[in-house]
């Protein structure tokens, strides 16, 4: 089951997209070295804006994700984000290891601290309607 924690789950949308330009102009704005880390942070914020845009909640624009499979990818993302630099063999290029890092933290601390659920008695966008 889904925690309840304080960010609401419009917020939670909107640092996605916020999140998703970044990614796409990290490279240029911070001078990535590595061709890996400009190629995947590029990836990942084309990743992130497609997840946000296809999830069922207040900032999607299509209702193909549900929420809680949204959570779920959220968490493996924020995993992945962490272990990037070391997979893909970019760890010794420290913007690109830091921005990484933090954004997987942040990512990670993001979701835990997002209200999925809706308020009791409030329907939600993808819950279905009689």
């Amino acid at each position: 089951m889904l925690r309840q924690g304080p960010i609401p789950l419009f917020v939670h949308g909107a640092i996605e997209y916020v999140a998703a330009a970044l990614f796409i102009a990290a490279p240029f704005l911070l001078g990535f070295d590595s061709d890996a880390a400009t190629a995947v942070s590029i990836v990942i914020g084309f990743l992130i804006f497609l997840i946000a845009a296809s999830t069922a909640g207040p900032t999607g624009l299509t209702d193909q994700i549900p929420i809680p499979a949204h959570a779920v990818l959220d968490f493996i993302l924020a995993g992945a984000l962490v272990a990037a630099p070391f997979i893909f063999g970019f760890s010794d290029e420290t913007e690109a290891l830091a921005f990484f890092l933090v954004l997987g933290v942040a990512h990670l601390l993001i979701t835990v601290g997002t209200r999925f659920l809706p308020a009791e008695g409030r329907p939600s966008r993808s819950a279905p309607r009689p």
